[in-house]
Formats: structure tokens, sequence, C-alpha cells
């Protein structure tokens, strides 16, 4: 393996621009006068301010975006936790300062960013995304503000592009050439400090439109794939969910290994530097797993065995050290993620399984396992790691290759052996992928004698039955080693690798592949239109909907060296079977639960539900839910009827006309009838310069249970909110208003339950009050009484102190067109705001969005949509229901909204202990074409009870029930 690395080409040692400065204790403000484009005539000149504590509430919603999206593996027993939980708010600050720091040390080197830079960079990522959904969500998060856009996002990454640009132009010395990792930048002067203001352009911008799409990509195309600053092969590539992560490795030409590697992120189509600060020796050869929040390497070298490894954090963008205690010794590794521990193997130096949680390692057993081995196969099956294949020293010829293997359970520590019937010859530089019920191998170099030959045969192995079937030889792409191999959710794509007919036609590296289908035992060739170009020793990475390939060597029979590459591409597969995860249940109580799970249609009509009961025959399944697409997105189902003291098993199942797919199955327990409280601190909301809201949740856990919040500037808290009493065995939300705080302060709080069978405190959370003045801060809502040609717009708004004019911009498209009548408001607090528009054409989709200004600022809100009802002046009648009120332990109000559609309607509500009802409200009648609320008192109840209930309207045209609600009785 130390073979690939030719002397001959030197690593800059450059001082990176991150360290170089320290920030001022002030705030860093940026004032800049900006032109607002309006819709109408004119435009608004006033200077915009970006404070350095906005700059990192901004970052914080970027953040939030690409976490929501962030893997998290379904072999992980445990939720994924919040953002606040993974990163710190001096983290966060960090990486706003880091990219404030290099903006300057490039203005420093007379590379000072345009405004017209800033707007090309805007226009380039809305051009070339890939996941345009997700680029959607981070224009929302940052209020579809161009300027904020501009700022916090295009920045940063059109900053990290120019620092890799300016830093391949430093001189490196006579007769030297300059190979540059994405972490080595230019020059600066460690003397330097940053400015209380950062330059920013003194000019207008304008709100690119995004390129929509099949989640960016056509079935069965190439793409071409943004160069990376650095190029690399024999490296590892590991998805989150946002970004693949390349690390490691080596090219042609280094006089070392490099410890550097790039994160690159469709949704913007860049790369970002990965920290080398404590990042492990350079390495080729190594493990690499995603856990959910980092990604763990271990094992390889450069010209010795590393003894080394290391986590790294994407979000923080830092380094830790894994222990060495009790490690394995020094090797070549494959690596598996369980969902807890990473599980590294070779033959020659056994094993062993590390616990990030507890960064310890623990030897795995010897006891028949494998017989020693290199350049071998392993995958997780959800229960056993499953290796197979590699080299084995054997007699007269040194060198063969095996078709044996090995099912690792790490619960038992215990070893069985792979059968070896109709097993595929045995081979080296194959893949191997986990398709949820079988491993499938494939391609590789066969040892045989004193032969030596390229295959491009394969198998299905089905551990539940330890057999292996054959793939098909039919269309199936050529002879090749060393190329990449992706489990789509229905199909493996191979691509690229070493074979006859490569590189120069003799022999060397491929640009062709295949797609391998197991239910029907068929291949069909991957386009060679645009595909990139050859290589082998290359990644891949599965995103959902794409193959990212990347890096590599290309090779050409005979040539000296081969060439590594620093481009690649994406491959696009629109459509096919539903891919699904179950995830871990959460609010479990002692009669209900939430399951939860994953699903990305796969360009389909999906039908998607949760199996469950109290064995792996589960006997019970939620509603049925409809989902399109091609993007993952979350599932879940609350369930009850439960029992106290009871393990349930479930599994998430969705269908579409490519196939079923069944998620693993997974168990929870339902607590005890009675017991403790269960509680959570979620985050504060409604953040104004003296007030907020502070939000959690509790399960009072079938006792009477007294609820409230303590806040304050420490964690010592001092004051608390006001003592709410609750009953019953279910979760609920809880929120507390808390007023006369101080501006610019920030201030820690948890939430508290108290019953007779003990006390439970949340975690601590924090949260920053505004300025006392400041830009006004907004928030589009859903629009309400939608009706064909009339609908009402709501938002809310804080005036932040100052004296602001707010109105809502609508029309067919983001650029809006139309606009309602100005409305004055003033105050620090958090307000409502709503108008009524009519004229709107019926069964048309429109946009709209808040736009408020003061004499700070204007902020926008993020675009919604919504889409008018048919032309008929009849039809079914329209229902909402909403949030009981007056609720007594024996008596409550129900609430609801309906629109008559034009037809007599007859409407009541039904209610009662579970969504069967049983009981039902006076019948009321009601005619005409607009929204009217709807009310009706019951009595009756009975204490500390949870009752559903929901509003149901009939007229000619049809029945209608609005969704199920619930209170709970004191």
């Amino acid at each position: 393996m130390r073979g690939a690395v030719v002397a001959g080409l030197s690593l800059s040692a450059l001082v990176t621009a991150s360290s170089a400065f320290s920030l001022p204790s002030s705030l860093l403000t940026s004032a800049v006068p900006l032109r607002f484009s309006g819709n109408g005539s004119g435009t608004l000149n006033q200077a915009r301010t970006l404070s350095f504590a906005e700059r990192v509430t901004y970052q914080l919603a970027i953040e939030d975006v690409y976490w929501r999206h962030r893997i998290w593996p379904k072999d992980n027993p445990n939720p994924k936790p919040s953002l606040d939980a993974v990163m710190s708010q001096a983290q966060l600050e960090e990486k706003v300062a880091d990219y404030l720091r290099k903006s300057q040390a490039l203005e420093d080197y007379s590379q000072l960013i345009t405004a017209e830079q800033l707007q090309a960079e805007m226009n380039r990522i809305a051009q070339h995304t890939k996941q345009p959904e997700v680029l959607h969500e981070l224009f929302q998060a940052l209020g579809d503000d161009p300027f904020v856009i501009a700022e916090c996002l295009a920045r940063p990454l059109l900053t990290e592009r120019l620092q890799n640009n300016q830093a391949e132009m430093v001189d490196g010395g006579p007769g030297q050439s300059t190979e540059i990792g994405l972490t080595e930048s230019l020059p600066v002067k460690t003397e330097d400090k940053l400015p209380d203001t950062v330059a920013v352009p003194n000019s207008g911008y304008s709100l690119p439109t995004i390129a929509d799409g099949a989640n960016g990509c056509t079935d069965d195309t190439w793409t071409a794939h943004p160069l990376a600053p650095f190029r690399r092969a024999q490296h590892t590539a590991v998805w989150t969910g946002t970004e693949m992560i390349v690390w490691g490795g080596a090219y042609t030409g280094a006089t070392e290994y490099p410890n550097t590697g790039g994160r690159y992120n469709p949704s913007t189509d860049s790369w970002t530097a990965t920290s080398t600060v404590n990042a492990p020796s350079g390495r080729q050869d190594h493990a690499a797993v995603w856990t959910g929040s980092e990604m763990i390497i271990w094992g390889g070298g450069d010209w010795v065995f590393a003894t080394t490894g290391a986590r790294y954090n994407p979000v923080t963008n830092s380094w830790i050290a894994i222990s060495t205690s009790n490690a394995p010794a020094p090797g070549d590794y494959t690596g598996v993620w369980t969902g807890s521990e990473m599980i590294v193997w070779n033959g020659f130096s056994g094993g062993g399984k590390y616990n990030p949680n507890s960064n310890s390692w623990t030897a795995i057993s010897a006891i028949n396992a494998p017989s020693p081995r290199g350049e071998h196969s392993a995958v997780w099956t959800g229960s056993e790691m499953i290796v197979w294949g590699g080299s084995v020293d054997c007699p007269v010829y040194f060198t063969c290759t095996t078709n044996t293997g090995g099912k690792y359970n790490p619960n038992t520590n215990s070893w069985m052996a792979t059968s070896t019937a109709n097993a595929p010859t045995g081979r080296v530089n194959h893949t191997a992928v986990w398709t949820g019920n079988e491993m499938i191998v494939w391609g590789g170099t066969v040892y045989e004698g004193n032969s030596i030959y390229e295959v491009n045969t394969g198998g299905r192995y089905d551990p539940s039955t330890d057999r292996w079937t054959a793939t098909s030889m039919t269309n199936a792409p050529s002879e090749r080693y060393a190329h990449t191999a992706v489990w789509t959710g229905g199909e493996m794509i191979i691509w690229g690798g070493y074979g006859l007919g490569g590189g120069n036609g003799f022999a060397g590296s491929l640009n062709t592949g295949g797609k391998y289908n197991p239910v029907t035992n068929n291949w069909a060739a991957t386009s060679a239109t645009n595909a990139p170009t050859a290589r082998d020793r290359h990644t891949a990475v599965w995103t959902g909907s794409q193959m990212i390939i990347w890096g590599g060597n290309y090779n050409e029979c005979c040539a000296s060296y081969p060439f590594t590459l620093r481009n690649g591409g994406r491959y696009c597969v629109s459509t096919g079977p539903p891919v699904v995860t179950t995830n871990p249940a959460t609010n479990i109580t002692s009669l209900s639960a939430t399951l939860n799970g994953s699903l990305n249609p796969n360009g389909l009509t999906t039908t998607v539900y949760f199996e469950y009961g109290p064995t792996t025959s589960y006997g019970f399944i939620t509603p049925v839910q409809i989902q399109a697409g091609n993007t993952l997105r979350n599932i879940s189902a609350n369930i009850s009827g439960l029992s106290a003291s009871t393990t349930y098993h479930f599994r998430i199942v969705a269908i579409n006309s490519a196939g079923t797919r069944h998620g693993s199955d997974r168990t929870f327990t339902t607590l005890t009838a009675t017991g403790p409280p269960v509680v959570t601190t979620n985050l504060a909301t409604l953040i104004a310069s003296f007030s907020a809201r502070l939000n959690g949740s509790v399960n009072p856990h079938g006792l009477t249970t007294t609820v409230h919040f303590q806040y304050g500037p420490t964690t010592s808290y001092g004051s608390t909110a006001p003592v709410q009493p609750q009953g019953g065995n279910r979760f609920r939300n809880i929120s507390a208003n808390i007023s006369g705080l101080s501006a610019s302060t920030t201030y820690h709080f948890r939430i508290v339950a108290i019953n007779s069978a003990g006390t439970r405190y949340g975690s601590d959370r924090t949260f920053t009050t505004l300025s006392a003045t400041g830009p006004p801060v907004v928030t589009t809502n859903l629009a309400t009484f939608i009706a064909s040609f009339s609908a009402k717009l709501n938002g809310s708004l804080d005036p932040h102190g100052l004296t602001t004019t707010v109105y809502f911009e609508y029309g067919r498209t983001t650029s809006y067109g139309l606009s309602t009548a100005l409305q004055s408001q003033t105050g620090n607090t958090y307000r409502n705001i709503s108008a009524n528009i009519n004229g709107l054409s019926a069964n048309t989709t429109y946009h709209f969005r808040i736009v408020a200004t003061n004499s700070a600022g204007t902020r926008y809100g993020g675009d919604r949509t919504f889409t008018t009802l048919a032309p008929s002046p009849t039809g079914p009648p329209v229902v909402f229901t909403n949030s009981a009120t007056n609720v007594e332990s024996s008596s409550a109000t129900l609430n609801g909204l309906l629109d008559p559609h034009g037809l007599t309607t007859t409407v009541y509500f039904e209610y009662g202990t579970t969504t069967s009802y049983g009981l039902s409200t006076a019948l009321q009648s009601q005619t005409g074409n607009g929204y009217r609320t709807i009310t009706a008192n019951i009595n009756g109840l009975s204490a500390s009870t949870t009752y559903h209930f929901r509003i149901v309207a009939i007229n000619s045209a049809g029945a209608r029930p609005g969704i199920d609600r619930t209170f709970t009785t004191p």
C-alpha cells in the first residue's frame, strides 16, 4: 500500500488565516448603505447593519437547517439530539469569527470582496444547487433577505474559495511546485487584529431564483462535480445527510501524506476545509465511519502503519484524538458502525470495538475468527459484521485469494464462519454492499496459482440462511478492481475501477458502470454521456437520489505513474423503491408513544405507515400517509391504547410502484402506570429585548404534577415562572411568557416538574435577549381563511423598540407584485399581524411574505404559499379544528372554523377519551361562503382525563372532518 505515493511534489507550509487574528471585545458591526429593490417604482436607500450577534443568530439558523437534514444512523439506539447538544454558543460564535477573519485576511492581500462577487456567488449557488429543497430552506431561514444571504451564506463560501485560489499563487520557492490542501491558505501577519468593522460592499442585492427540478437531477444522467482545491486517491468519504466528507489518502508526487480533507455541500455546490488542528497524521487505507454526529477514522498509515485515530465533528469543524489504550495493533482495517460502536478488523492484527461515548476500546474475540487476511470487505447488517474475501498466505505461491468469511456478533462477542458452498471465487479489491437482507460482493482481482486476473462476477449472501446466490453475468460491467459500489435502496451501482479496455484502450482506468437489481437479478449499464474522467481508487457516496464519485487515480497500462484527480461527478437515479429507516420512538408514556422513521419516496408516490405490537408479528398499523418527491423526510405517528411497563416492537413500511421496503425492527418499553414526571427543556421563542417565551414538555406520569420554569443570568437561576398544574399520562407542551428582562443579556432556564413520586429537572438552555432597539424581527405564518377568491395572510412582528411599518407582499411568483396596506407598530414585544386580501383567482397558488421596516433596517419573512379553492361557488365544507378553551375539571369549550362553501351545512363536534370519540355536540346549521367561528360547550367530563375532539361538517357536496385535537382536564 505504501507504494502509491511517489516522491517529487512537496506541500507548502503556510499559516492559516483562521488562527492569525483575535477578535476585539466589542461586537463586530458591519454598516453598509444598501439599496433595497422593491416591486413598485423607486428604491429605498438606507444603512444596513449586521452586528456580530446578528451574524451568530443567522449562523444558528443555517446550522439548524443542516442539522435537520443530518443522517442519524438507523442502528443508533438513541434519539437524534438537538443542535445545541452538539454545538455550543462559543463554537457557533467562533464559526462566525473564523469567516470574518478570513474576509479580513483577503482584504489585507488586496482581495476585497465586492458586491458583484457576492451577487455572482448567490447566483451560482442558486443555479448549480444539487439539493434545491435544502437551499430553499436555507434562504427561508435567512428570511429570503438577499443582503443576509449575501453576507451570511455567500460570503463564507466565496471567502473559502478565494483563499484557496490565492494560496495556489503563493510562491513555493525556486523550482518548487505547490500542492495546496484545503486547510493551507494565504499567509497573514500574526500581529494583525480584526478591526471593529468588516468591509461590506455598498450595493443592493437581488434574490436569485433557485433552479428547481427532481432534486436537481434527471434519471440516469451525469453532472460534473466542482473542482476541489486538492487532489487525492485511496482516501475515505462518508455522507452525513448534508455533506460528503473526504479525508486522507495520497496523490502522485507527494513527499508526505497530507492530513487534510474537505466537505462538499451539494445544496450550495461548494467545498469547505476540514481543520488540521488536532487532526491525525496523514494516511491512506484507513477506515472511516459516520456516527450521526462525527466521522471516526482509524488505522491505515503512510510509510508505516498509523497507531492513532480521531473523531471529526463537521458542525464545529474540530478533531478529537481517540484513545489508544487497548486499541488494536497498527494495520490496514475495515470498519463498520453499529449504532454505538465502531468495529475494526483485519485478520493479522485482530480487531476491536471503539465506543466514542466512553472513548474506550474493547478487544474482539479471535475464537473461530476468519483466517488472517488483507484487502477483504466488511458490511454491517444491523446485528452482525460480515467480513469476506481478501488475500491470505498460502504455500508455493505465497499469496492467494480466499472465498471464506465470518459473521461477528458484538453482543455475544462470537464468530461464525460463512458458507463456501456456491460462494464466489476468492478475490481482493472487490466491493461489498448491504441491501437490508443480503450482502452483495462483486468484481475484484483473483490470485489463483500463478495467475492473476480481474473478474466481473459476484454473489449475494443471505446471513439468515447462510446461502450464496450468484449474480447474473448478462449485461454485467466488464472485469475490474478498485471500483466503487453504493446501495440505493433498490439497486447496487458500481462504477469506475481498473481493467481491460480502460486507460489507453489496452488496460487502465474505466469510466463505465452498471446498476444491479437483486430482485430481478438483472444489470443495466450506467450512462456514459458526460461521465467523469476514468479513474480507480476513488470514493463514492449515496445521497438518497445521487451517487457522488470523487478523486482517485487515472491509470494507463505501462505508464510510469498514475495521475491523481481532484474532480468527480454526480450520477442521478430519480425513481425507485422507497428508502426507509426506523428511528427510535419518542414521547414514551405509560399508555402512548410516538413512532419515528425517515423516508425517501425515490421519485414515486409512496404510502407509508408503521407496524407495531408486542412481538415481531406486530398486529397493529398506524394510519397510512401519502408522500412523494425525491428527498429524505421524517415520518412520525402517535399511538395510544398501550399497556404500561410493556415492551413493543415497531418498524416503518413504505410502498410504491417500484417495490415495498421495511425498516429494521426497533423496540421501546412503556413507563410504569405512575411515577416521577418526565420533562424536556425546549428552545426559547419570541425572544425580544425585554421578554421571551420559555418552552418545554412534560408527562405527569399519571400523577397530579406542578410544573414551572426557573430562569436567570446564571445556572443559579433566581427567578421562577408561575406554577402550572398538570395531570394525565401523556406528553404536552408547556410554555411561559416572561418579561422584565435586560436587553443584550444571556439568560439560563430549565423546566421543573414535581409530583408525589419525585422532582425532575430539564436540561439547562440559554437565550440572549435582543438589543434595546434594532431592526424589526418578523416571521411569515400560514395563511388562513383560504377561499376561492380571498385569504387571510398572517405573520408575527417585534418592532424592536422603534416605530415600524409592516405589510405583506403577495403574488403568483416570488416576485410578488402586490402588497397589503401599511400598518404601523411600536414597542418591544411580539404581536400577530394579519391582512385580508381579495380579488384572487380560484384554484391558484400564491406566494407571500411579511415585510417590516424601521430606522434600523428592513426585514423579510420567509416565503410561504397557499392555493385558493376551486372556482365552483359551492362545494364540500371547509373546516379547521382549533384548540379547546375554558378547560375545567368537568367542562370545556370546543372551537373550530367553518366555510359552508355556498351550501346549507350542518356542523358539530365529536369528542371522547379516544379517537373513536363516541359523544357529539348539538347540530348547528350554517350557510354562506365565508369562514366563521364555531363553538360548543361540553359538560360532564372527568377530572385529570385526556379528551380527543374534532369538528365535523356535512352538506350536499360531502362531509369533512377536522383534524383530531386533545385537551386534558385539570
